[in-house]
């Protein structure tokens, strides 16, 4: 099962449940106008399934607008899941290789806000790249959709822009690197219903094209994250509250090589095969 928001028109976001690759149910026949609200209930995947039978409205999907699977939820992500992040950041930065090596093999994870959700960025729509860095690359990541109550609910598609040369200048600037306008993606569906286990098996492949041209692709496995599911949301959820849910994006397995850095107007395709497919422009911001 896949839920969405959408827009038709100019009119107010709906939530929706695809009914096959080409349709969408609109789910406020129900009374469901928000997902928030459906993430809290119980057994969201049976309920979903009794929806599906329902007669209600339906949209083509190339006649809507996806939006960003968020409404209130902060989003929030984990780091140095997968070993070759850890690489990454360790050849990036002399000064903070330690760091990156210990924290991989460390029992408590590297968390670290990502966006409020008005600043996210929905399928189509620009991600930015800092006009004061110089090494920027996407980072195609699992995002976990999590309830008011810590229990991961779905899977979404994230897109954590990061600008490498500002982190590896000095640790201290990791949320200049990663927190600025546009630098959060996510979408355009949430997969309700899937265990760990089905997760994992799933790939992540992303390409980048620029004039029309591929520049870039990579691919990696859910299942090259080191630590369990349950381990990453508990540690979220520590001495924190999130009375809307949050959306916590997994770390990354795939890192462009070191002489690369996206421009304006590129396109970055990010895949997940339980998901679908998340692409975004980019712009300078």
């Amino acid at each position: 099962m896949k839920l969405c928001r959408f827009q038709t028109g100019s009119g107010r976001p709906r939530v929706g449940l695809l009914k096959d690759d080409a349709t969408i149910l609109d789910l406020s026949a129900e009374g469901i106008d928000r997902l928030t609200s459906l993430f809290e209930f119980e057994g969201l995947a049976a309920q979903l399934g009794a929806l599906a039978g329902a007669n209600l409205p339906q949209f083509a999907l190339a006649d809507v607008k996806l939006l960003a699977p968020v409404e209130q939820q902060e989003v929030w992500a984990v780091g140095v899941t997968y070993l070759r992040s850890k690489k990454a950041r360790m050849e990036e930065s002399d000064f903070s290789a330690s760091a990156y090596d210990k924290v991989y093999d460390a029992p408590r994870p590297e968390l670290f806000f990502k966006s409020m959700p008005e600043k996210v960025v929905g399928p189509g729509d620009a991600v930015g790249i800092r006009s004061d860095a110089t090494w920027n690359v996407p980072e195609p990541e699992l995002a976990f959709v999590i309830n008011s109550r810590g229990h991961i609910v779905g899977y979404t598609i994230g897109n954590d822009m990061s600008s490498r040369d500002i982190e590896g200048e000095n640790l201290l600037y990791l949320p200049q690197a990663k927190i600025y306008d546009r630098s959060c993606a996510l979408g355009p569906f949430v997969t309700v219903g899937a265990t760990e286990a089905e997760a994992r098996t799933w790939k992540i492949e992303i390409g980048i094209e620029r004039a029309g041209a591929a520049v870039f692709s990579g691919e990696t496995s859910v299942g090259q994250i080191k630590r369990t599911f349950a381990e990453l949301v508990e540690y979220l959820f520590r001495s924190q509250k999130f009375p809307h849910g949050a959306v916590l994006f997994t770390g990354t397995g795939i890192v462009p090589p070191d002489g690369f850095t996206l421009a304006a107007q590129d396109v970055v395709k990010i895949g997940i095969s339980g998901i679908g497919r998340l692409e975004n422009p980019v712009a300078v911001v």
